[in-house]
């Protein structure tokens, strides 16, 4: 029996064909088909592994002080997230109270500051209204919200826990050469993403900080959410401090045209110290992308997962970065 099938072109002559290359055609669509099934399973690994990246060091610290693995990745998990948490918890009341301030009076603050737009307060208030009494689907989205963050702590807890057995894995499933050979591109990618995750969170809490303290400073209203959205708006590189600077302007400008530029000049102040002092300290391992490209990608990511896509098209774009570098070296 031949090893080839036989194609025929329009003009008679015959093509031949590997049975090889119509097994990986169709392997390579029905992998294609698998991902696009699992894909939100995949996010949920992909966010574990971003997470074990930045938490790695940690763990490993500990352990060189003979702390047994699974007690080191238990503490860093105590110590960081129960910072976090009663850090949120703190905050969430006032929040939660200039949050709701803030939404009901920005109509009528968007009409002071244009007041030629024509924008019915009336239809705005009633869109705003129903998210209160919306209580059952609120709970759910909470509920499902938690759910997902504890799958991901839970995946990331693995991760840590099994990552030195990294190598032993990947030699046992694909051979002592094509092991190691994956197992050295994939130090690599934690390696970035390791560098971005924290140094982004680094930027973030700097942002958000430094952000309250001016606004708080300068008396403007709503200081909290603010300064929160600032520093969340830090995870879209380019256009998120752009954005972010909006709403504080807005409600400045609600005051007066001179406070409202003296909200802008903080705002610009705190972007000039990030990307000129902290940015080259913070990101220096890591290769940044020209702003056309990182544009592309928010908006590839956004299109394909939404508000996931966005947070995830950075790491993701670093990931193809390395890959491309080892294949230019393999060259």
């Amino acid at each position: 029996m031949s090893a080839h099938g036989i194609l025929t072109n329009g003009m008679g002559s015959k093509i031949e064909v590997s049975y090889r290359t119509i097994l990986f055609a169709v392997a390579l669509i029905v992998g294609l088909w698998l991902v696009l099934q699992i894909r939100d399973i995949l996010f949920l690994l992909f966010i574990a592994f971003l997470l074990m990246t930045a938490l790695h060091p940690f763990v490993y610290i500990l352990t060189k002080f003979r702390l047994p693995r699974f007690i080191a990745i238990g503490f860093v998990y105590l110590v960081i997230f129960g910072f976090l948490g009663v850090s949120f918890a703190g905050a969430i009341p006032a929040l939660i109270v200039q949050s709701t301030r803030f939404m009901q009076e920005l109509p009528f603050v968007v009409t002071r500051v244009l007041p030629y737009w024509n924008i019915d307060i009336g239809a705005f208030t009633s869109q705003i209204a129903p998210i209160g009494e919306n209580v059952v689907k609120v709970t759910v989205g909470i509920f499902s919200n938690i759910v997902t963050t504890l799958t991901v702590l839970v995946f990331t807890f693995y991760f840590l826990l099994e990552r030195h057995h990294a190598q032993v894995v990947a030699t046992s499933l694909m051979g002592e050469t094509v092991g190691i050979q994956v197992l050295g591109i994939l130090r690599k990618i934690e390696k970035r993403l390791g560098t971005w995750v924290r140094g982004e969170l680094i930027l973030m809490a700097f942002v958000g900080i430094f952000s309250y303290i001016g606004l708080l400073v300068l008396h403007v209203e709503f200081a909290l959410p603010l300064a929160i959205v600032a520093g969340l708006f830090e995870l879209v590189p380019t256009i998120g401090p752009i954005v972010s600077a909006v709403p504080a302007v807005l409600v400045a400008l609600g005051v007066s045209p001179l406070f409202a530029l003296s909200v802008a000049a903080l705002y610009f102040i705190v972007q000039q110290i990030e990307n000129n002092i902290l940015v080259p300290l913070v990101m220096r391992h890591v290769t940044g992308f020209s702003p056309l490209i990182t544009i592309i990608a928010l908006m590839i990511g956004a299109r394909l997962a939404g508000i996931t896509g966005i947070i995830l098209a950075v790491p993701i774009l670093l990931v193809f970065q390395v890959l491309v570098e080892e294949f230019v070296e393999k060259q």
